[in-house]
């Protein structure tokens, strides 16, 4: 089969599973936009063009076609598997490129490989771009969020293109040119992050009302669809509702009582973690929601464990239903302002890092509208970027300030009541144990420099006065000034 509409598409998509299909399918549906398709497998491209006549799709089935069939500069979209097959399809698309065309890597990847790969593809005379794509399969089709990073040269002809199909949140559509190479992708997976805490927050905040009132899952499901109402308004919120709300057509039980309770992971919360670890971030919130999915997903520990000693069921009574589902609806506002707080604070020593200029004000506002952590709480966080870009903690704006001391009485209460009735709790907990380190005048880190200093000789600094210091441990136990090699 030949293509016979030459350079007839202002964009094309290469990788046509679901997501790269609904991309396709969003493209194409915009005006202005005529999209090149092309898959390895060419039943999946016909398949494509069969059922959407209306797309004007223009198929290709060899990559000297799609090259044919794209305006100048060429520009794709690549959405396939991250790591090798995305390393496979960029060097197919090279040779059959030329200098100046746009490659655009939409999947998953792990920013480093990123990085890696616009220099490569840079140097060989193309632009490379790695885009975040967030909105699931739905999204895709009607509107996602977009976090492209990548040259500016590449954004003049991409911006009206992503701009077209972005999800729009308040007459904004939610797109931005994040940074240079491996910021859109950094981006991504830091927002990414962000949903586990979110998500294992929203799970703690449903098993303490369950546990503590008796409530069915379909009570609970309008416990979360009015909190919907107010400010906690997001599609998490939306969406939990929702699944609580189901019942199994085959055993007539909640839905959720007949799921697995073990939580599967892509990996991108994990990379989330270990990068703020090498940045010297504390994400501690988005770290509890990893290591709580893989604790979850250990049956074999936990099938030996039941037996560990643990507080009576009768050390845990709710007296009071309404105000304790109150309580817990704060605990879960605080800890979601800190979850998202260390998230900025991850991509602010990211763009440090890696020399990224990140406007994370204008990120707040793409956020607002097609990804999965889209909520009304972000136009506070674009507010306090607005009002102070330079921002150091962001839940010290004045908004956060506030709400953080409507809430703090209840969130300990939830945490107490929760470590005291022995349910777990770590995101709930952990953000507490955050906030409190970084409202305390003084830390005992303060004695682990001292230990650190007796088995290693590090060295410490003093309250008193400048320089570095050991004591002679081994000897008579006086201290002496160092040499400072930072």
């Amino acid at each position: 089969m030949v293509n016979t509409n030459e350079s007839a598409a202002n964009i094309g998509v290469v990788g046509l599973a679901v997501m790269g299909s609904n991309l396709a399918r969003n493209l194409a549906s915009r005006e202005g936009n005529t999209v090149a398709v092309y898959n390895r497998t060419a039943a999946k491209t016909e398949e494509l063009v069969a059922e959407h006549p209306e797309a004007g799709f223009v198929p290709s089935y060899s990559y000297e076609e799609f090259a044919a069939s794209l305006q100048k500069p060429r520009t794709a979209l690549i959405m396939v598997k991250a790591g090798g097959p995305t390393d496979a399809v960029i060097e197919d698309l090279m040779a059959v490129f030329e200098p100046g065309d746009i490659i655009i890597d939409g999947g998953n990847s792990l920013f480093t490989d990123t990085i890696r790969r616009e220099k490569a593809v840079r140097e060989a005379g193309f632009n490379f771009v790695g885009m975040g794509v967030s909105g699931g399969e739905e999204g895709a089709l009607l509107g996602p969020s977009l976090m492209p990073g990548g040259p500016d040269e590449a954004w003049v002809t991409l911006g009206p293109i992503l701009k077209s199909i972005a999800a729009v949140a308040e007459g904004e559509p939610c797109v931005t040119h994040v940074g240079h190479d491996g910021a859109g992708h950094f981006v991504k997976m830091v927002h990414n992050g962000i949903e586990y805490a979110d998500m294992q927050l929203i799970a703690e905040a449903y098993d303490l009302i369950r546990r503590g009132t008796g409530k069915s899952p379909a009570e609970i499901a309008d416990i979360f669809a009015e909190w919907n109402r107010g400010e906690l308004e997001s599609y998490l919120i939306e969406i939990t509702a929702e699944v609580l709300r189901q019942t199994d057509a085959a055993t007539g039980q909640p839905l959720v009582d007949v799921i697995v309770d073990q939580a599967g992971a892509k990996g991108t919360g994990g990379w989330t973690v270990q990068t703020a670890i090498d940045l010297g971030v504390p994400v501690s919130g988005i770290a509890e929601a990893v290591f709580a999915r893989s604790l979850s997903s250990h049956p074999e520990q936990r099938a030996i464990s039941g037996g560990l000693p643990g507080p009576s069921e009768s050390s845990f009574t709710v007296t009071d239903a309404d105000a304790f589902v109150e309580q817990v609806r704060l605990a879960l506002y605080a800890s979601k302002i800190v979850a998202y707080s260390q998230g900025f604070d991850e991509i602010r020593a990211g763009a440090a890092q890696y020399g990224w200029t990140i406007d994370l004000g204008a990120v707040s506002r793409i956020w607002r509208g097609g990804c999965i952590i889209r909520a009304q709480f972000l136009n506070r966080i674009a507010d306090a970027y607005a009002a102070e870009p330079e921002l150091p903690v962001l839940l010290t704006a004045p908004y956060f300030v506030e709400a953080l001391g409507r809430a703090q009485d209840a969130w300990r209460s939830i945490v107490g009541t929760a470590a005291t009735a022995g349910i777990p709790s770590p995101a709930f907990s952990s953000s507490l144990a955050y906030y409190d380190g970084l409202r305390a005048k003084r830390l005992p880190a303060a004695l682990i420099q001292g230990q650190r200093d007796f088995f290693g000789a590090h060295t410490y600094k003093r309250v008193d006065r400048d320089g570095t210091f050991h004591t002679l441990w081994s000897g008579d136990r006086s201290e002496v000034e160092a040499v400072d090699t930072h």
